[in-house]
């Protein structure tokens, strides 16, 4: 029987002026998926993901402790909770990327992954975290402490890598070795010197594991920061590398496309990625 599995990936513009509150932000970021997640849901979406810290702006261009009011409990916190109703509701899978409180003063950019029955199967909390200009992340988050977790979820085994994470392979194979079958990267990243990397990265990520690979930014700009446009583009990428659908650079939108999960077997049977790998020459990856 063939395994097609249909994916989503949501990308959305900032939806309030900053000054706003955390709780505005959530709730207007909230109200603005919505729609897309019910559109989603039409279409038969099974499996779903939002951008990088959904419920807000990016705000690390700023050192503002204001913006830790955007943390949340995980999965008992009020996002979590809904994003399980409506998983439940529409018999989708849905990660959920949210600013997580784990104690006062201890927070992960994360995300959290939701089986189609509205069951709460984990979490991933990102593992590189960037610290330069206009990126001021180790400010805002402890880096991630959970390794390279895969979850199997009732249409396939998922994986999450957030934003800057994307720019480390040696991550990017882990999820492979521990079985993913699709990597989900939520990020927020604007136009500048990364940018070429944006479709090169990633679908070389998904050529050198064999997996599908959903990339997710958001759209616009965000005053007063004014770092840059987020380039929208998500994208699907094949497990041959091939990216088969993208979105729009500036508009919110709902990218839905259908992914051959039979294509893993067929890829890594061709390219004997696995069979060849040599870990024992590879010690030089932690000894420096």
């Amino acid at each position: 029987m063939s395994r097609s599995v249909k994916a989503g990936l949501i990308q959305v513009g900032n939806k309030l002026k900053t000054e706003a509150s955390c709780e505005e932000h959530r709730n207007a970021m909230i109200e603005a998926h919505l729609p897309y997640i019910e559109q989603a849901a039409k279409k038969g979406v099974q499996m779903l993901c939002f951008q990088e810290i959904f419920t807000g702006p990016y705000f690390c261009p700023s050192q503002d402790t204001k913006w830790y009011g955007l943390t949340e409990d995980i999965p008992d916190g009020p996002t979590t909770r809904l994003m399980c109703e409506l998983a439940k509701k529409h018999s989708m899978v849905i990660v959920v990327p949210i600013y997580e409180r784990h104690m006062d003063g201890v927070y992960y950019n994360t995300a959290a992954v939701i089986d189609a029955d509205g069951k709460y199967l984990g979490k991933y909390r990102k593992n590189h975290i960037p610290q330069v200009k206009g990126f001021w992340e180790k400010f805002f988050f402890k880096p991630g402490n959970l390794g390279y977790p895969v979850f199997q979820t009732q249409f396939g085994k998922v994986g999450v890598y957030i934003c800057y994470d994307r720019h480390f392979p040696e991550g990017a194979r882990a999820l492979g070795l521990n079985g993913a079958e699709i990597v989900f990267n939520p990020s927020a990243t604007v136009a500048g010197l990364s940018q070429y990397l944006w479709e090169l990265e990633q679908p070389a990520h998904a050529a050198a594991n064999g997996y599908f690979i959903g990339a997710i930014n958001r759209v616009g700009t965000e005053a007063p920061w004014n770092i840059g446009e987020f380039y929208g583009t998500s994208y699907f990428a094949t497990p041959r590398g091939k990216i088969i659908a993208k979105a729009s650079a500036k508009n919110d939108e709902l990218l839905v496309a259908d992914l051959n999960f039979d294509e893993i077997r067929e890829v890594r049977d061709l390219w004997q990625f696995y069979r060849d790998r040599r870990p024992e020459t590879y010690s030089v990856l932690t000894d420096i």
